[in-house]
This record gives C-alpha cells, structure tokens and sequence, in this order.
C-alpha cells in the first residue's frame, strides 16, 4: 500500500499548472546540470520541484498562496522542510509566466550555493588553532 503523499505527488504530475509545466521543462533532465524531480512527496508534503543532490525545494506559487490559510499552511510546511535539513525556493507563478529564464537561473544560482559548506577536514585538536 503506496504512503498517501506519494499518491497525491502522481496525481499532481498530471494536473500540474501551466507554469509548472513551462518550468518543468526547463528543469527536467539535466539541462541545468542539476537532476530536479517534480511533485516530490518529503515527509507529509509533496514539493513542485526538488533537487536531492542540495536538498532544494522549489515551490511555485499561484494566485492562491496568498488566500484564506494558505500562507499558514505554507509556513508550517517551509518550517517542516527547514527543520529536516531542505531549503525551500518559493517562486511566484506569475515570474515563471513572466521570464522564466530569470527564474531558472534564480533556481540554478541557488542550487549551485550549497545550504552549507563541507567541513575542509577534522576540526583541530584542543590548542591547535
């Protein structure tokens, strides 16, 4: 029996929005030099665009995100992402419509600057500084 997060991540493959889809496109495969998936299921969400290799999640935000407990709803679930080590990218459906090669190199420069830097080795030993 399939999680109910990853049965609404396939049914929201096929309903996607028109500028999910246009992003999509861009973003799919490799184009970007980053692997990105769509309508991702993490934990109890499913994100529009995800890209595992930095934990980045992109999120595309319609005229709707700004209604009734939206702006809660996605609070709490950006926070969620947050605290188990994802970043999140909100991008406004209306810039993807607009110029979505300003969005997609928006979402590559992010991608490309990692959350955190790797540690350059062990730390030093006590009095080593």
């Amino acid at each position: 029996m399939l999680r109910p997060e990853v049965l609404l991540a396939r049914r929201l493959r096929r309903e996607m929005s028109l500028p999910e889809v246009l992003l999509w496109e861009h973003l799919r495969g490799q184009k970007t030099g980053f692997k990105f998936r769509h309508q991702h299921p993490i934990g109890p969400y499913v994100c529009d665009f995800y890209c595992a290799a930095v934990h980045l999640a992109v999120e595309v935000d319609g005229e709707f995100h700004g209604r009734g407990d939206r702006p809660l709803r996605d609070a709490e679930r950006d926070k969620f992402f947050e605290q188990n080590g994802y970043r999140v990218l909100r991008v406004a459906a209306g810039d993807v419509l607009r110029d979505i090669e300003a969005v997609v190199t928006m979402i590559v420069s992010s991608a490309a600057s990692p959350f955190h830097q790797p540690a350059a080795g062990p730390p030093p030993r006590g009095g080593e500084e």
